[in-house]
């Protein structure tokens, strides 16, 4: 026969065998705040393919510059967290492709390319083609290096310009009348020279880092960012086209520098800059 106060005894001796006998719960790993956003980014790429298919281009094309937001805060919200890996990368870069190369290419195609049936599937075919190839260039140079510049024009920047192109000309066709092949004499070059960046080896500026040793060291970046932000705020798609073009510019002009470096150098090579040069 147990007294009372064995049973109570034995009763805590069981619920602390029982406790004992819990696993602990995992906690939720940090990569899926990143992820979340890099999926963000591909849903908004979907959508914009559709709403494209379903003859609305302007919408299509913001959503494209939505899935940039989301690109950005992917790597923003991965620094945060310290949650960045080599999942992340990939899982971005297949993003990548569906919303800043499929989806830019069909826009393309259908505002104004499709007008060159063989010749346009070509020509709206670069923008996914060739930033694939960048995005598996990057991946490659990601498990070795991280510079503090991208090699060749990123692909999310070559997609924004191609919709801030559209939206700032789509109802403007009347500065087009004069040229014989209307929007696609602009239009055309445009897709080749954006190609042709994504694969170059041009150094194009990162967005900077808001630690404290970056904004000690970029403060100047730092604040041309954040006017660069605010210029697309308060003018949107024309914003948008004043600050990617200025951004591309850029980098075409660092570009040409170390490309006549390099062709007049006195033993035609030239050391790889430090990464201020590229700023």
């Amino acid at each position: 026969m147990k007294y009372p106060i064995q049973k109570w005894t034995h009763f805590r001796q069981r619920r602390k065998g029982k406790k004992k006998g819990k696993r602990k719960r995992k906690p939720i790993p940090r990569i899926i705040v990143p992820s979340f956003f890099t999926l963000m980014n591909l849903f908004c790429g979907f959508l914009a393919i559709i709403s494209i298919a379903e003859d609305q281009l302007f919408f299509g094309a913001w959503l494209i510059v939505v899935a940039g937001l989301f690109d950005t805060l992917d790597g923003f919200m991965a620094r945060l967290s310290n949650a960045t890996s080599q999942f992340g990368i990939e899982l971005d870069s297949i993003c990548d492709v569906v919303s800043f190369g499929v989806a830019p290419g069909f826009l393309l195609y259908s505002y104004g390319l499709s007008e060159l049936p063989f010749v346009g599937i070509i020509l709206s075919a670069l923008p996914p083609l060739c930033g694939a190839v960048r995005l598996a260039r990057f991946n490659v140079e990601a498990q070795s290096e991280r510079p503090d510049y991208f090699r060749g024009l990123p692909i999310p920047a070559q997609a924004i310009m191609i919709s801030a192109f559209y939206l700032t000309f789509y109802n403007r066709p009347e500065l087009f009348s004069g040229f014989e092949n209307g929007v696609n004499t602009v239009l055309i070059p445009l897709i080749v020279l954006l190609s042709f960046l994504m694969v170059s080896t041009i150094p194009f500026d990162k967005i900077p880092r808001f630690d404290k040793p970056s904004v000690k060291k970029y403060k100047g970046r730092i604040f041309l960012f954040l006017f660069y932000l605010v210029l697309i705020v308060v003018l949107q798609e024309i914003g948008l086209m004043i600050v990617f073009s200025a951004f591309i510019l850029k980098g075409l002009a660092l570009g040409a520098i170390r490309f006549w470096k390099e062709a007049f150098s006195e033993n035609g090579d030239v050391e790889e800059p430090e990464e201020e040069e590229y700023y």
